[in-house]
């Protein structure tokens, strides 16, 4: 007895800057040996995916489905799949932009994942919770673990601490709130900035201190902070495009004592060139937030560090989920949003 492959809907960019969305028909991926198929039930919006839309960033060829944050069922396991079994409920980085392949996008019913980038949530989690996490916590692990950036240790639970300091710039986005909760289950005490209005929940994640990014003081405020302490200094993590990259290299300067330290890692991909101004004498780091499915960092973290964090408390979903609407058709009132300007939150579209 042989079952058909269930029927698979998208919301398609059919050439550049289209708008909106045409939502349509599309095939239903068949999971390779290493993947999963998965019925998606929540979706998370990035400014890379308003930018996408705008202007074609990563998109080499049309039509094409794009999105890099799920959550949902799994349905499907491939032949060589260990950790997953069909019914398990999960969140998963979609990476079909870096690939160019649409089955691995997430705007639409069915996406394939590779088994490497997702992860088993707690079954009493929302997937609309769930889904805050996948691109800005793998970019933040490839910021702060990969060898050529930042190095750290990896995250463990339970946690060990190891007496130093790590700076986060953005504390309250995504990619800057998991970037706190990685590097605290590394072992870091971290210091962070944001707007006052989320300086509650960067405490909240746990930040040792929290500084207004807009303080004409803010540098000072953070050597004297970190100084204070007596703790050494690992290096920066700028979680923000622009500017605050040059500020994160001007605390770096005052503070490293060693070589290693002298880092500030970034956001920005390979792709694009890093803000001008930069200080001299400190490392400025790029990648993709992807790249952690090439090398050890994905193991570490999305095999061994995220399902028990998400169990045991560690790992916090944020910034909250404010949902936006109901199925596909929601998914450019979302990226509208996301393109006037979003703080302090990530905006979700759930599907049915």
């Amino acid at each position: 007895m042989t079952t058909s492959a269930p029927q698979n809907r998208a919301a398609w960019l059919k050439h550049p800057k289209q708008t909106p969305f045409e939502i349509g028909d599309a095939p239903t991926p068949t999971p390779s040996a290493t993947e999963i198929l998965i019925r998606i039930h929540a979706i998370a919006i990035n400014p890379i995916e308003a930018a996408q839309q705008k202007v074609g960033m990563l998109i080499s060829s049309y039509p094409f489905i794009i999105g890099c944050d799920a959550a949902g069922e799994v349905v499907e396991v491939g032949s060589s799949v260990t950790k997953f079994q069909k019914g398990d409920r999960v969140t998963m980085l979609c990476d079909g932009s870096t690939e160019n392949d649409s089955s691995h996008s997430a705007f639409q019913l069915y996406a394939a994942s590779r088994e490497v980038i997702a992860a088993k949530i707690p079954d009493g989690m929302a997937y609309k919770d769930a889904v805050v996490l996948p691109l800005g916590i793998s970019t933040a692990a490839c910021m702060l673990f990969q060898q050529d950036t930042l190095a750290l240790p990896f995250p463990t639970v339970p946690r060990k601490a190891n007496g130093k300091v790590l700076l986060v710039w953005g504390g309250s986005s995504s990619v800057g709130a998991t970037g706190i909760q990685l590097a605290i289950g590394a072992g870091y005490d971290v210091v962070t900035t944001a707007s006052p209005r989320n300086h509650a929940m960067c405490k909240e994640i746990g930040a040792k201190w929290v500084f207004d990014h807009s303080s004409p003081t803010v540098v000072e405020d953070i050597v004297s902070a970190v100084k204070s302490s007596g703790q050494l200094y690992a290096g920066a993590f700028c979680a923000i495009f622009g500017e605050p990259n040059a500020v994160c290299g001007k605390v770096t300067l005052q503070l490293a004592t060693m070589d290693e330290a002298k880092v500030v890692a970034t956001v920005y991909p390979a792709v694009m060139p890093l803000p001008k101004g930069l200080p001299e004498g400190v490392k400025y780091s790029t990648c993709y937030g992807s790249d952690l499915k090439k090398n050890e960092v994905g193991p570490a973290v999305w095999g061994e560090w995220i399902p028990k964090a998400l169990e045991n408390g560690d790992l916090k979903c944020k910034p909250d989920a404010v949902v936006v609407g109901h199925g596909l058709e929601s998914l450019q009132e979302a990226c509208d949003k996301m393109s006037a300007g979003v703080s302090g939150a990530k905006l979700v579209v759930e599907l049915s």
